[in-house]
């Protein structure tokens, strides 16, 4: 049984043994988020497709918006949880009211590791290694005894594990030194990609599995099997996880609207099914205060985020003891009442059929395949003949940071895949314009 006390733990990555004699009034946690808030690859994510192409005339999500909300409302299932688990183990030594400061840090960074593109993006990486040119390269990796399934399986959330913890050269040991929960609060599949099976999910890389494995003996968090390695989900990731569902689903039916794919009345439908009769007659009357459609849908939509931090958050305290020991299976969206349940699975059934698979969304899914695909062709190609006069070309235009002289090639791909999938959808698209000769710089 897993405990809180061991759980919460302000131990940061790569300064274990560091002492500092100055004093913070913010929490380590606190900190956390603000060295998340000022990070380059935070920044980054203002510039990277959440689902609908980045904005034109009509403002939608991108990645930088959806961390921001899902931040906030993870805030709020942190603290409410922080508050019940004070209540219900009055006298432990365990900093239950920093829970919000954790989740909500641990939201922002969730889509660190997602490459340009959208989801289309991590597909586009793993299809490349696993039924394109990068398929060439599979014998070399494994002859050096490492992992290819981490290329063919890439996932942005092991990406973003690696982002957070790995020395990029000439960066501090220990990456961003987050503390131990904030980085476990982010492993949302804690197991590698050899257990990833037809989902494609896992949590960390080969080269990232020593630091989890230290992590996880410090918090405490129970090991399934050793080989492949993988362990019981840190509660927390139940909390991060909600926020997630919660914004993603809510906030593209919003989008979605603006962008007219569906219809208001549609949306407005949507969203009243999360509430009983007398909720949603008190809701219709309150829709009447104002005519402007837009902030109809905002109303709604914010009652609907409401309703179901309080259903997740009380989804977690009734499976608390499950979750501790490691036995809770499914995510809490799961879990929560059955009007809230079925409204969000009717939600959730609409959104795929009509909203992510509309023309907009396949065409940049397209695009991505196209720029990601030819990046990667291009730049793998390069480290595999680095002597060649244009490889060297293409090589120093990988910024220093991306060590392309690791010895071996696994670490040569990873190298690149740090660069293409650290990329904002503007900078692939302006950089396969400029290698292709499609555009020029001014001379």
């Amino acid at each position: 049984m897993m405990n809180w006390q061991q759980l919460l733990s302000t131990k940061r990555l790569g300064q274990e043994d560091y002492i500092g004699e100055t004093k913070h009034e913010r929490t380590e946690y606190q900190r956390d988020f603000d060295r998340l808030i000022f990070s380059s690859p935070f920044r980054r994510l203002q510039n990277k497709t959440q689902v609908f192409p980045l904005p034109g005339s009509i403002f939608v999500h991108n990645r930088l918006t959806h961390s921001l909300e899902v931040s906030s409302v993870g805030r709020s299932l942190g603290e409410n949880v922080g508050r019940m688990l004070r209540e219900r183990y009055p006298d432990s030594k365990a900093h239950f009211e920093e829970i919000g400061s954790i989740v909500s840090a641990a939201c922002l960074a969730h889509d660190l590791g997602n490459p340009p593109f959208g989801h289309s993006g991590e597909k586009a990486i793993a299809t490349f290694f696993s039924e394109g040119k990068g398929a060439e390269l599979r014998q070399i990796v494994e002859q050096e005894g490492n992992r290819w399934s981490d290329f063919t399986s890439f996932e942005g959330n092991a990406n973003a594990i690696r982002l957070l913890m790995h020395q990029f050269r000439g960066r501090r040991k220990g990456g961003f030194a987050m503390t131990y929960s904030t980085l476990a609060s982010i492993v949302k599949y804690p197991y590698s990609s050899q257990q990833s099976g037809q989902k494609k999910k896992f949590g960390f890389f080969a080269s990232e599995e020593k630091e989890y494995q230290t992590i996880a003996k410090q918090l405490g968090i129970r090991q399934i099997q050793d080989n492949p390695l993988q362990f019981v989900r840190y509660p927390l990731v139940y909390l991060v996880e909600a926020a997630d569902d919660i914004c993603y689903q809510v906030m593209d039916i919003e989008d979605a609207t603006k962008l007219h794919i569906i219809t208001s009345e549609k949306a407005t439908e949507l969203l009243l099914h999360f509430f009983d009769e007398e909720q949603r007659a008190r809701r219709l009357k309150n829709l009447q205060i104002v005519s402007d459609v837009n902030e109809q849908i905002a109303y709604l939509r914010s009652s609907v985020i409401g309703l179901l931090i309080d259903e997740c958050s009380k989804a977690f305290m009734e499976n608390e003891l499950a979750i501790l020991s490691g036995d809770f299976s499914g995510s809490l969206m799961k879990q929560i009442s059955p009007r809230a349940k079925e409204a969000y699975e009717i939600c959730s059934f609409f959104a795929t059929k009509h909203i992510y698979r509309s023309k907009d969304v396949l065409d940049i899914e397209l695009a991505g395949y196209q720029i990601i695909g030819f990046l990667l062709e291009i730049f793998t190609n390069a480290i595999k003949n680095p002597k060649h006069a244009y490889s060297q070309l293409l090589l120093e235009r990988i910024p220093k940071q991306y060590n392309v002289d690791e010895p071996t090639m696994y670490g040569k791909i990873q190298a690149v895949v740090d660069y293409v999938s650290g990329m904002t959808d503007v900078y692939a698209l302006d950089l396969y314009r400029k290698i292709t000769g499609a555009s020029l710089p001014n001379v």
